[in-house]
């Protein structure tokens, strides 16, 4: 089994956005030259009925509102990709968006010094297993936004995780992801 490199970047005014767009469009030129895909799809996974866990869907909400976002994005506030609806997703993912670097996007739990941070590294995650669900292996890149910790991610511990908590990372998230597109009109200018 490959042990996974995950960076992690802190949310906040520490949070560089240049850094993590960067390491972004690295990881997402990587997979272009390796599997030959073009596209760049962001599944952002979660529920907006628990704070803890709604994470992935304000993304999604943020970024269809970003008018400049050349890459197309499945779970949002309205439409939320989460338990009940995964496998649907994913059998979408694969009719509509089989040649996209899918970047999957979830809360997580971690080490309770990681709380607050985000990650990213290359491959898959597993939603839900912070709370016991076994469900599909999703994405070529992921990014979580590490909102409690191991052990104690359960229901009552999602409903009490602090939404400006959730909002910081998702803020930073999205600004980093602002600047992967940056970088990619600077790569297409060179």
């Amino acid at each position: 089994m490959n042990v996974k490199e995950i960076s992690y970047y802190p949310a906040g005014s520490a949070f560089c956005p240049d850094a993590f767009g960067k390491e972004l469009s690295e990881l997402i030129e990587d997979i272009r030259r390796e599997e030959k895909k073009e596209d760049v799809l962001y599944l952002c996974i979660g529920s907006d009925r628990s704070t803890g866990d709604s994470l992935g869907p304000l993304i999604g909400y943020m970024l269809q509102k970003e008018s400049g976002l050349s890459t197309a994005v499945l779970g949002t506030l309205t439409y939320p990709v989460h338990a009940v609806n995964l496998e649907e997703a994913l059998t979408q993912i694969e009719t509509e968006f089989s040649d996209s670097i899918v970047v999957a996007i979830d809360a997580s739990v971690g080490k309770r010094e990681h709380i607050g941070c985000i990650t990213l590294g290359r491959g898959s995650i597993k939603p839900g297993l912070g709370v016991s669900k076994d469900l599909a292996e999703v994405g070529d890149i992921f990014i979580t936004g590490i909102v409690g910790a191991c052990g104690r991610f359960e229901p009552l511990m999602l409903q009490n995780t602090r939404l400006s908590m959730v909002m910081e990372m998702a803020d930073c998230i999205c600004r980093g992801i602002g600047a992967v597109e940056n970088f990619c009109l600077e790569a297409s200018r060179n």
